[in-house]
């Protein structure tokens, strides 16, 4: 089995670290409450893909699977640091950028289902 790229886990580390540090900003430093919402939304959606992102890993260490879980750790810092920009005051348009980061996270969980349905078919094409 072949060893996972470090960056996907280190990437994986840091959205946790960012979620963590948004969402204790958010319950601590943040009064105004729709800022507030929209960290914890994106808290929400980044720590568990964060976590994931190493189940993943754990479950199969393949290439098909990385590329699952790049669409997730990509999508959910998109998703979220966009929600945390909003809150810190970043222009509306920002806004805009969310989607992707949703369609990643998506699109990555749809990889992954079709993985776990090919099953043993992707071991026999070295996969």
């Amino acid at each position: 089995m072949q060893q996972a790229p470090r960056l996907l886990p280190a990437l994986a580390a840091f959205n946790a670290i960012l979620a963590l540090t948004f969402g204790t900003f958010a319950a601590h430093g943040i009064k105004d409450p729709q800022a507030r919402e929209w960290i914890m939304t994106g808290v929400i959606f980044q720590l568990p893909h964060a976590a994931a992102v190493f189940a993943l890993l754990a479950w199969r260490n393949a290439k098909p699977v990385h590329y699952g879980a790049w669409a997730l750790a990509i999508g959910s810092l998109i998703f979220a640091s966009v929600l945390n920009a909003l809150a810190l005051g970043a222009p509306r348009g920002v806004a805009a950028f969310a989607p992707i980061g949703g369609s990643l996270m998506m699109l990555g969980w749809v990889w992954i289902a079709l993985i776990a349905l090919a099953g043993d078919r992707l071991n026999r094409l070295g996969l």
